[in-house]
């Protein structure tokens, strides 16, 4: 599995212009899975975004967790996280999982989340969706629970 996270300020997501996850301060956390991915998987990620410190202290260091200033995460699933460019101009998705393995894995890192005691608002699996967010940093980081 893989996941971009991105420090926000505010983000939201919305489906056919329904608005279906809004989160206030937080991460808005892009979530990709590929065929050998497992439960496993979705634990290291769960426990690794939730730990992660990026929010700053009163001196300026990046020192506390989501958890620890009270933010919300926005996960949306993204297949195109495992687009590979290298060969032409269009991206091939072969790496992506199929959406009934991916779904249970992206279901699975929610609920993980959630079991932290965290705001977990979502997009919808599979749907097109608009999501905007304000980078608050900007701070981005990327993390493949495979090490890569």
């Amino acid at each position: 599995m893989k996941v971009v996270v991105q420090r926000c300020k505010e983000a939201q997501v919305t489906v056919d212009g329904e608005v279906t996850g809004a989160i206030g301060q937080g991460l808005m956390v892009l979530v990709g899975v590929t065929h050998d991915d497992t439960e496993k998987d979705a634990k290291y990620l769960a426990d690794k975004v939730a730990g992660l410190r990026i929010f700053e202290d009163d001196e300026g260091k990046m020192n506390y967790s989501v958890m620890e200033v009270g933010g919300g995460i926005l996960s949306v699933s993204q297949f195109t996280l495992y687009g590979d460019c290298r060969k032409g101009k269009r991206p091939n998705f072969m790496a992506a999982a199929k959406p009934d393995a991916a779904e249970g894995l992206y279901e699975s890192f929610n609920r993980e989340l959630r079991n932290k005691g965290l705001e977990v608002a979502t997009g919808r699996f599979g749907a097109m969706m608009d999501v905007t967010f304000t980078n608050w940093g900007p701070v981005t980081l990327i993390i493949d629970s495979k090490g890569a």
